[in-house]
């Protein structure tokens, strides 16, 4: 799976993954057309890895001024407390500097810091950054980074995703803004989840249907089974699907609504076979909701409740829809529980299983084909994928 190949790869200097300066200059740039004040007169935080090489580093310090930032802190983690293990390459930022200690740096993290012109040229950019040595390994959990969290007022990272509930935990804490990479799954999380349908995170702009494409290390090993673009602009790159950003930074392509179809427009007209043509859209068998299985296909009129795919919030307008809930075992709200199940594979194999519980279902009138269903006290069942569940804001 994408998300656990980024995950693994994070866990070794020649497998790591970095964010293109691209995908952060388009990103972040984009909140300025909504509000050119988004980030001025602002703190921000990075706490990422190599603040050397990082590009979000470089983007914020040579577009200090643009922003309007007021200040700018980057950190990194010490040498020793990676997940890699390899001999020290210290940069020539860090040879050309009188604070450079091979031992310190083993041990320790740095602290970036921009906030002044100190070259006497007239402007604030990455020449202007001054460096020291943090006091502990640079871990986002320590009091000395939780200070710096205290004092920004927006923070923007990839953290590792193995990290990622408790990093979000960490900002939700401290109550600040934030521009966060992650795999969309996240969205299911159980102390995720809720923050999403109280409308306190949104997704940002750049649409995540097509994937992400990060810089690599020249020696990085491709899966044989590779099949997307391995060079962009001269940097060796990997594509990895289904990444976006998580924001509670206002933007406007989230305020707008979906152009969407009658009920029984769709029901007539709908490019999807699984709707076109059918009497009615399928009710779940243990949620009092209907399945929309393609966003395109979200009735217009219909005032009840709709299970929709986690991809929704991509293009959720909540003056148009509000969130109800999710179909997972955690959230509740699921109408019966199911005894075992005997599970039928594609194969025809069969095996006892408790899957059904976790996620909506929908009874079937026939044996489906080319697809794993359930059979429970002689009725057939299938299981869709994590449904969010929504309902259409009434006209007041």
């Amino acid at each position: 799976m994408p998300n656990k190949k980024l995950t693994e790869a994070k866990s070794a200097r020649k497998d790591e993954f970095y964010t293109r300066y691209h995908d952060i200059e388009v990103e972040v740039l984009s909140y300025l057309d909504y509000n050119p004040d988004t980030f001025r007169g602002k703190t921000v935080l990075l706490p990422c890895d190599d603040p050397e090489w990082s590009n979000f580093t470089k983007f914020f310090a040579q577009n200090f001024e643009r922003l309007g930032l007021k200040k700018l802190i980057s950190t990194s983690y010490a040498v020793n407390s990676k997940n890699y293990k390899i001999k020290y390459m210290p940069s020539l930022f860090e040879q050309d500097s009188t604070l450079f200690d091979v031992n310190k740096t083993r041990i320790r993290g740095k602290k970036f810091i921009l906030e002044k012109d100190i070259t006497g040229d007239g402007k604030i950019n990455h020449d202007d950054i001054e460096w020291q040595y943090l006091e502990g390994d640079g871990d986002f959990r320590s009091n000395e980074i939780k200070q710096m969290r205290d004092e920004a007022d927006i923070i923007v990272t990839n953290p590792p995703f193995s990290l990622f509930r408790e990093f979000m935990g960490w900002i939700f804490e401290a109550k600040k803004q934030f521009l966060v990479l992650s795999n969309v799954n996240a969205i299911t999380y159980r102390d995720f989840f809720p923050y999403i349908m109280k409308n306190e995170v949104w997704l940002g702009i750049s649409s995540f249907n097509t994937g992400m494409y990060f810089n690599v290390p020249d020696d990085f090993q491709y899966a044989p089974t590779y099949k997307f673009e391995k060079e962009i602009d001269g940097n060796k790159v990997n594509r990895v699907s289904s990444i976006c950003w998580f924001t509670n930074l206002e933007h406007g392509r989230r305020h707008q609504p979906l152009s969407l179809m009658t009920l029984s427009d769709n029901l007539k007209f709908s490019v999807h076979k699984e709707i076109r043509g059918q009497t009615n859209y399928s009710f779940y068998d243990n949620y009092d909701a209907i399945e929309c299985p393609y966003i395109d296909s979200i009735p217009s009129d219909f005032n009840g409740i709709m299970g929709v795919p986690i991809t929704f919030l991509d293009k959720y307008c909540p003056e148009q829809f509000e969130i109800v809930g999710i179909t997972k075992t955690w959230f509740g709200g699921a109408s019966k529980t199911y005894p075992e199940q005997i599970q039928v594979d594609k194969n025809g194999k069969k095996s006892k299983v408790t899957k059904l519980n976790d996620g909506a279902t929908i009874e079937l009138h026939e044996v489906p084909t080319d697809t794993t269903y359930y059979i429970v006290n002689s009725k057939m069942y299938k299981q869709v994928y994590a449904r969010i569940l929504i309902r259409k804001k009434q006209e007041s």
